[in-house]
C-alpha cells in the first residue's frame, strides 16, 4: 500500500512540475515572440493602475472604479480568447481592435 500511495505521487508530481514547465516556458516565449500582445496588456496594466490612483483620489466612485476594472478583464479575457485562436499571436486587425476597446476605456477614466 505505501508503495502505491508513493507511485501515485511521485507520478502527480511529475505531471505537476512538467505543466510548470511548459507554463514559465510559454511564458518566456510569450514576451520574446508577440509584441502585439504585450503591448495591448501593457495598456491594460496602465490603464488599471490610472483607475486605481483616479479611485484614490476621489475623482471616480467605487462603483465606477469597478465598471471600469470590469471592462478592462473584458478586453484581457478577448486578447486570450484571440491569441489562442492564432497560436498564441493576435494579428494586426485584432490589436487594432482591443485598441479601440481600451481607448473607450481610456476616455472614461477620470471624467
Amino acid at each position: 500500500m505505501f508503495t502505491t500511495k508513493a507511485l501515485i505521487l511521485a507520478v502527480t508530481s511529475a505531471f505537476v512540475f512538467a505543466a510548470a514547465g511548459s507554463v514559465l516556458a510559454a511564458e518566456k516565449d510569450w514576451k520574446a515572440d508577440h509584441p502585439r500582445r504585450a503591448e495591448v496588456n501593457n495598456r491594460l496594466n496602465n490603464q488599471d493602475k490610472r483607475i486605481n490612483q483616479e479611485r484614490k483620489e476621489g475623482e471616480i466612485s467605487k462603483a465606477q472604479a469597478q465598471n471600469l476594472h470590469k471592462e478592462d478583464r473584458q478586453i484581457r479575457n478577448e486578447e486570450r480568447a484571440m491569441a489562442s485562436q492564432n497560436g498564441g499571436h493576435i494579428t494586426k486587425q485584432e490589436q487594432k481592435t482591443l485598441n479601440q476597446q481600451e481607448n473607450a476605456v481610456s476616455r472614461q477614466i477620470g471624467k
